[in-house]
């Protein structure tokens, strides 16, 4: 019901309590409780007498005819299977248990209840305002075949960035999205499988597009979002969402015929780690010194007092 009012209100024009009662099929005060409930959601509805209900602005909701619009064959024959969901816990979680063997598959989130980032920390889901994206892949190749493939997936994002005009976007190893210092998108891949037989992978993509006011104090990072950096002109969520898709769908194809060694040189144009200073937190220690960029697994080289360490996990704090 919930979303039933938020769609009749999206566009951001007034809407009379009596057209959504009848809409919804509710008297007048069951339609006012219901518009309470959206501040649940971080949506704030303005009330003029005389001419109804509004949001304080519109939201461009997801909607699957205008991403397929701007999807390139390519992807348009990739994908099998299309979930566009209102409300779930995480896009990941829920393409994790719906095992499609052979079938590419695509999960779309309005809001997140319980998005996840990396080490179990909460992925903060506004509704109706960023990208949430989960796209379910196999690789034949087994679960060694996936070594570096977070960076792959991050690459894929800086494309898309790129395509957008939005150049000085980066990587910080081994897959947040980065721009002037400040957390623009993160990636979470999760997989099963073993490792010589096929693998089910799952690739989570969080992008910050416009969050809503007073989400900044949910978030213990520093953080920006396109609208931001586009001083109040984002693309276009349906837009942006394809073109995620078909940068995915690119390099996942890349990926699965030629491996990380494709993507070794153009990795360089978004490391936002070489050549600094950094330490990097692993769960027993901490590791301190300078990064040398990555192996041809897209493992991360640091330079310490022991000499050059490779590290296929961890995260990373640099120094600035």
């Amino acid at each position: 019901m919930a979303f039933e009012l938020i769609r009749r209100l999206a566009d951001g024009r007034f809407v009379s309590g009596e057209e959504l009662g009848q809409a919804l099929g509710i008297g007048r005060a069951a339609v006012w409780k219901r518009l309470k409930n959206l501040e649940n959601y971080g949506l704030e509805v303005h009330a003029v007498q005389g001419k109804g209900y509004r949001l304080s602005e519109p939201l461009e909701l997801l909607d699957q005819t205008r991403i397929t619009e701007h999807l390139t064959p390519q992807a348009q024959q990739a994908i099998g299977k299309w979930h566009l969901l209102e409300e779930i816990d995480s896009t990941n979680a829920y393409l994790l248990k719906r095992p499609l063997p052979g079938v590419l598959q695509v999960a779309l989130a309005e809001h997140q209840t319980q998005g996840r980032g990396r080490r179990g920390r909460p992925w903060i889901s506004p509704l109706g305002r960023n990208i949430y994206l989960s796209l379910s892949w196999t690789l034949d190749g087994g679960i060694n075949q996936a070594e570096g493939l977070s960076l792959v997936v991050g690459m894929a994002v800086a494309r898309t960035l790129g395509r957008l005009g939005l150049m000085d976007a980066g990587i910080k190893w081994p897959n947040d999205i980065h721009w002037q210092q400040k957390k623009l998108g993160g990636i979470l891949l999760e997989m099963a499988g073993e490792a010589g037989g096929p693998c089910r992978l799952v690739v989570g993509v969080g992008l910050n597009v416009k969050m809503a006011e007073g989400q900044d104090q949910q978030i213990d990072q520093p953080w920006v979002d396109l609208a931001t950096i586009t001083m109040g002109q984002p693309p276009s969520r349906n837009k942006l969402a394809a073109m995620l898709l078909n940068a995915l769908i690119e390099v996942l194809q890349e990926y699965q015929q030629h491996g990380m060694a494709k993507f070794l040189v153009e990795w360089r144009r978004y490391d936002l780690v070489s050549g600094r200073e950094v330490s990097l937190h692993l769960p027993d220690r901490v590791v301190t010194g300078y990064a040398q960029g990555i192996d041809e697994t897209g493992a991360l080289l640091v330079r310490t007092e022991q000499g050059v360490q490779r590290f296929v996990s961890g995260e990373v704090s640099l120094r600035y």
